[in-house]
Parts: C-alpha cells; sequence; structure tokens
C-alpha cells in the first residue's frame, strides 16, 4: 500500500476528516486483471466521434481499458457502476471538492492526490448558478500523482456545448463534466454518469495528445510521434483507485455535507 499524502492539523479537525483516514476501497479484480493484461486490443471512439460517447453509441469501441492509438495518441476509458450514488450527489462533488480545504480532494484518493483549487471560488460557491454548471468556464489547479510522482496540472472545464457536445440527455437524469488539461501531457476528458440499477454509471474517457489551440482542439503531437504506454497505464490505474474509493464514501459525505454552502 502507498502512504498517504500529508495533512495539516488544520485539515484534522475538519469533520470529513474521518474519510481520509479510512483504508482505500478496494478495486475490483477485473479492472486490474484489465491493467495487468496490457493495452486494449480495441480503441477508444475518436475523439473526434465524441458525441458517440456522450450518447452510449460506441459500444464497438473501448468500454474499459487503455492504449495507444494508430496516430500517436492515447486513450483511457473506464465504467464505474455506484451504488447509492445519485446523479446529485456527483453534480454536487466536482464543484464541492475544487473549493474549501485542500482536504476535499484528498479524501478522494488519499495516496496521490494533493490539493485541486478552482481559479474562480466566487463563481463556483453562487448558489444562483445551477450544480451542475458551476463547473463551466472554471480552471481548476491540480497537484496529484498518476504513476511517476506528484505533478502539477491545470484542467481547464468547458460547457458540453463548448467542448463540442450536442445537448446532454437531462431528461433521463444524464450529467457529466469535461475538460482540457494543460500541462506535460494534454488531454482532453469527460466523466457522464446517469442513474442505472440503485446507483449510477459512471463513465469516464481521456484522449491524450490533444488540446485547445486558437479556439480548437487539436492533436498536438508532432507527426510520427507516439505517446508512451506508461502514460496511458498510469492513468487508468489511477483512474480505476480514485473513482473506486469515491462511489464508496460519496452517498454519506453527501449526506452530511451536500446540503451546506459550498
Amino acid at each position: 500500500m502507498s502512504k498517504k499524502v500529508g495533512v495539516s492539523h488544520e485539515e484534522m479537525a475538519l469533520p470529513y476528516y474521518k474519510f481520509f483516514t479510512r483504508p482505500l476501497a478496494e478495486v475490483p479484480a477485473e479492472k486490474l486483471a484489465v491493467l495487468a493484461g496490457g493495452p486494449s486490443p480495441v480503441r477508444a471512439v475518436p475523439f473526434e466521434e465524441r458525441n458517440l460517447f456522450l450518447k452510449g453509441e460506441d459500444k464497438t469501441y473501448c468500454q474499459t481499458g487503455y492504449g495507444v492509438a494508430e496516430d500517436g495518441t492515447a486513450f483511457v476509458c473506464n465504467e464505474t457502476y455506484m451504488p447509492g450514488v445519485t446523479t446529485e450527489m456527483m453534480d454536487w462533488w466536482f464543484p464541492w471538492h475544487s473549493v474549501g480545504a485542500d482536504l476535499r480532494y484528498k479524501i478522494w484518493d488519499p495516496e496521490d492526490h494533493y490539493f485541486a483549487r478552482a481559479d474562480n471560488c466566487a463563481y463556483v460557491c453562487d448558489p444562483a448558478v445551477p450544480m451542475r454548471e458551476k463547473t463551466w468556464g472554471v480552471n481548476h489547479y491540480i497537484m496529484e500523482d498518476v504513476g511517476p510522482g506528484p505533478d502539477f496540472l491545470k484542467l481547464c472545464f468547458k460547457s458540453p456545448a463548448d467542448f463540442g457536445y450536442d445537448a446532454p440527455d437531462t431528461a433521463h437524469g444524464q450529467s457529466l463534466v469535461c475538460a482540457i488539461g494543460e500541462g506535460g501531457c494534454p488531454a482532453a476528458m469527460t466523466h457522464v454518469w446517469a442513474p442505472y440499477k440503485d446507483g449510477i454509471l459512471f463513465r469516464s474517457r481521456f484522449w491524450i495528445g490533444y488540446a485547445l489551440v486558437e479556439g480548437a482542439y487539436r492533436k498536438i503531437l508532432p507527426e510520427g510521434a507516439r505517446v508512451p504506454d506508461m502514460v496511458p497505464k498510469g492513468l487508468f490505474a489511477h483512474n480505476i483507485k480514485e473513482f473506486t474509493n469515491l462511489a464508496a464514501i460519496l452517498p454519506e459525505l453527501y449526506q452530511e455535507f451536500g446540503s451546506q454552502p459550498l
């Protein structure tokens, strides 16, 4: 087991510190088998066709796995069934963990998360802004470890329309967050969730090697370059770990703090 990140005395006094002290939820064996099995022989839906993912019409593409595409870009795909979690809980989670104490981000993955800070807290905390819109146009400055060590990342969250998506299927409870990451290995990201059984099905996609350039989303890898296999593998390992743990703590966390101001 990895060592947990540091916390301050002030963080230890916060009422949600108890979530930090708990053992992390165990990643399902089938996910660990995918990780150990190596790159997926089936690639993810291309970034240019990302609306197929939003609509759930990408079933012929990879659903859980990671790898490098023919053009050198990489992908990570994951699906997490979260019993007892509602769309409202997840809508709340993304703005809630980006403001307040760094501990809010640490309890998500106490071994790999250091901080996540929104650059427009006034907007995030404004009660007039609908919960599922509180990430739109907001940048999160993040420190986390996805394998090679702690690294700094800027996640530029967008509205679905600004990310190139058609309108989400809100009539059936669908919600999402989407962002373009700036850092050592730029990537586009989307998490989509909707009611499923007695909880939600949370679906994630990362397209590594893309950036927002002069208002357009583009592949930025030089011709002939290839993202190293270790990059999507490390991100997949991190993703299955953090969202397994979030699924375990979110119902209780939301019950205690979801009705309070952000």
